[in-house]
């Protein structure tokens, strides 16, 4: 089994990443669980991505039509295609995630490799059973919270049948307060690595 490990723990805090630390309580569980799985990480501020503009879009779609699904642009497209779990870290920034999380996502929304058309819409061709989504924030977790319900959306879209999340919210609102959502989350995100 391969999990694939999206690393977008982006952070002021470096080490002390209230996001690492909860993506790390998720992968020792993980580990411990599943000794013989293999764990690919992708770790966003590495690698410097830039934003699809019209010329590098037409350049994709051009090889897409052509079925070069082996060309470097899809390499990321192909990795998160391939896994067979998925868990994706990143805090919760401006209601979503970190801009190089948005750019990640563009590379892997591949149409004909990770997911496509039919007359009844879009159909996800991804292997993961899968995705899990891990964030911190300073605020409360509300029902529009954007970073897990596109998350949740991408794993509909690329036909990974399970989605779970874990949200520790509320950081910046009581830190005296913080050791005991992070305790509560840390443990959420174990028993969800346990069992992924």
């Amino acid at each position: 089994m391969k999990l694939l490990f999206i690393d977008g723990c982006i952070s002021q805090r470096g080490p002390d990443s209230r996001t690492r630390t909860l993506a790390e309580a998720f992968l020792s569980a993980f580990r411990e669980a599943h000794p013989e799985a293999e764990v690919e990480t992708v770790r966003l501020e590495e690698l410097d991505l830039k934003p699809f503009l019209p010329a590098a879009l037409n350049e994709r779609d051009a090889l897409a039509s052509a079925g070069a699904f082996d060309a470097p642009v899809f390499n990321l497209a192909r990795q998160f295609r391939q896994a067979d779990r998925i868990v994706a870290a990143a805090p919760f920034w401006d209601m979503s995630f970190p801009a190089a999380m948005r750019v990640y996502i563009e590379y892997i929304s591949a149409n004909g490799l990770c997911y496509h058309y039919e007359a009844d819409g879009v159909h996800g061709d991804c292997r993961a059973e899968r995705l899990a989504y891990l964030t911190t924030g300073g605020n409360f977790q509300r029902p529009e919270s954007l970073g897990v319900l596109y998350w949740k959306q991408l794993s509909a879209m690329f036909g990974i049948p399970r989605f779970d999340y874990v949200f520790a919210g509320g950081l910046d609102v009581d830190p005296a307060k913080v050791p005991e959502i992070m305790e509560a989350a840390c443990k959420q995100a174990r028993d969800l690595g346990q069992g992924f």
